[in-house]
């Protein structure tokens, strides 16, 4: 097989573990960029097939929150109704709409951070994971500390401005492969006092303009051999699977977090974090990598 060339066993368990990872609280990209390293693919058709499982967890969020999705697009439309016939007061807002607004305020974090986007490309399909295992050391401590003090009872229409920038500088750091998005806006919402299903539905919906955001600015720099190097029965295999396993994750991660048991994650990622900081420095004393030693 070629360099970086997936093959159908690469792309299902990537998907597996993006589908899985994305919304556990442990960190995909952390998750996803492990897989790529042991398996060798790097560069562009790395960042291509990471491109494509966001994606397909993308339409599990969808499945997932439809009705609180639906409601959301039906109030957006008349919001922007109610500007244009000069009806609108955010003194008068229903909580839906006040939803939309702080969800708005929670992105705006991100536009600076559009121009470092490079960077945080390059760390994660670097061919270095020692990044990575001290990202998720971070998963595990705010992961800990929000699962000590998550007992808020906001709703969606109780979130205010500076809750919406908390957890938007968050997600911010998040993209660092190894921080989860997910934990760190969920536990970012706990922090400000959020209910723990109110910090649940912001975190997923707040991750689909970001995702969306953030595979439109990838997908611009590829060029078509990347992209043709990795087949189309990995694609499709990877998108689908991906969408599967995200729904999956997605309900155990509403009945963990209602269940008080959000702490596994902290313990989980904590114990990864060692792990993957020991192998790193392993490879960096060796000259080679953990997948090049076994062979």
């Amino acid at each position: 097989m070629e360099e970086n060339i997936l093959s159908i066993i690469e792309s299902f368990i990537q998907a597996i573990v993006q589908g899985l990872t994305e919304f556990l609280p442990v960190s995909s990209s952390g998750h996803l960029s492990l897989v790529q390293h042991f398996f060798g693919v790097n560069g562009e058709s790395a960042v291509f097939f990471t491109i494509l499982l966001h994606l397909g967890t993308l339409v599990a969020v969808f499945i997932a929150f439809r009705e609180l999705i639906w409601k959301l697009i039906k109030e957006f439309f008349s919001m922007i109704k109610d500007i244009f016939t000069g009806k609108f007061s955010f003194k008068k807002m229903n909580p839906e709409r006040n939803m939309i607004i702080m969800l708005i305020i929670a992105l705006l974090p991100l536009i600076p951070v559009y121009f470092f986007k490079d960077f945080f490309t390059g760390v994660a399909s670097d061919a270095d994971i020692i990044v990575e295992g001290i990202c998720f050391l971070y998963t595990a401590t705010i992961l800990f500390l929000s699962d000590r003090c998550g007992h808020g009872k906001k709703t969606i229409g109780q979130i205010n401005t500076r809750n919406a920038l908390t957890i938007g500088i968050f997600q911010c750091v998040a993209l660092l492969p190894g921080v989860s998005r997910s934990g760190s806006t969920i536990s970012a919402g706990l922090f400000c006092g959020l209910s723990r299903k109110t910090a649940v539905e912001f975190s997923f919906v707040l991750g689909i303009p970001a995702i969306i955001g953030g595979c439109l600015s990838e997908f611009g720099d590829l060029n078509a051999e990347g992209v043709a190097s990795i087949g189309i029965a990995p694609m499709i295999i990877g998108f689908v699977v991906s969408a599967v396993v995200g729904f999956l994750a997605i309900k155990l991660v509403q009945w963990l977090i209602n269940s008080d048991k959000f702490k596994i994650f902290a313990i989980y990622t904590a114990i990864l974090g060692v792990i993957v900081l020991v192998l790193g420095i392993i490879e960096h004393v060796s000259g080679q990598t953990i997948m090049q030693m076994i062979a």
